[in-house]
């Protein structure tokens, strides 16, 4: 398989086997490695990979990464797929292609505390690229990339097109403030409007605060449940 190659200040580290890019992530970056640094997994039926970020603001900004990576993605398959594909973001960090739930993000840090600057936070990503099963009717709501019509995208170039659109999504959050990343978010969103739970809360998910934390409203009352939530370890 081919090497993939990377915009500078970024740098690739391949892992084989059963090695979960996410987890030598979050040990690589509390070993103190640079921000920018791409683990990945690449097997003939999955791509994982993990980005290492070392943000300059606080937990509950920096949380900010994780729907940001998501849209990175979109854009990425977007560019590559057939056009009648459809990408589609959960809050809490699944994605969805044609309506069916392929794979997702997960995010961990330095700390659990909001209003701490971590020293690193790492996003990971997991994408089936083929079924697991032979009969994908056993499982309607789950799917993988290749049962799409996107036999021809090719894994490295998705995951070196990941890369170079979540670095203009970065450049964008630095530069212009949150508001093109909270549009370009709600206009790939999954559900709003609709019954949703995350947690022991379920109601109506109502969309995102500022921060991107899930307002969820019941029959009483709305809910804000933080980005922060979803940290692993946390």
């Amino acid at each position: 398989m081919t090497t993939p190659t990377f915009p500078p200040l970024f740098s690739g580290l391949a892992v084989e086997g059963h090695v979960d890019p996410f987890d030598k992530a979050c040990v690589e970056a509390a070993r103190g490695c640079d921000a920018g640094l791409v683990v990945h997994n690449l097997s003939a039926n999955a791509l994982r990979a993990a980005l290492v970020f070392a943000p300059d603001v606080t937990l509950d900004k920096a949380m900010a990464m994780l729907p940001l990576c998501g849209v990175g993605f979109q854009n990425a398959l977007g560019a590559l797929a057939p056009p009648e594909v459809a990408v589609h973001l959960d809050w809490h960090g699944g994605i969805r292609i044609n309506g069916a739930t392929c794979g997702g993000l997960r995010v961990a840090a330095s700390t659990n505390d909001p209003k701490a600057e971590p020293d690193w936070l790492v996003v990971g990503l997991t994408l089936p690229l083929w079924p697991e099963s032979d009969n994908p009717g056993e499982t309607p709501d789950q799917t993988a990339l290749y049962a799409e019509g996107c036999a021809d995208v090719n894994a490295v170039d998705l995951l070196e097109a990941w890369v170079k659109h979540t670095l203009v999504g970065i450049n964008t959050w630095q530069d212009a403030g949150p508001a093109t990343l909270h549009s370009d978010w709600r206009a790939l969103a999954y559900g709003i409007g609709e019954d949703a739970a995350q947690g022991a809360m379920s109601g109506t998910f109502l969309g995102i605060d500022e921060d991107f934390g899930m307002l969820l409203r019941d029959s009483d009352t709305t809910h804000l449940i933080p980005l922060t939530t979803l940290l692993e370890g946390s």
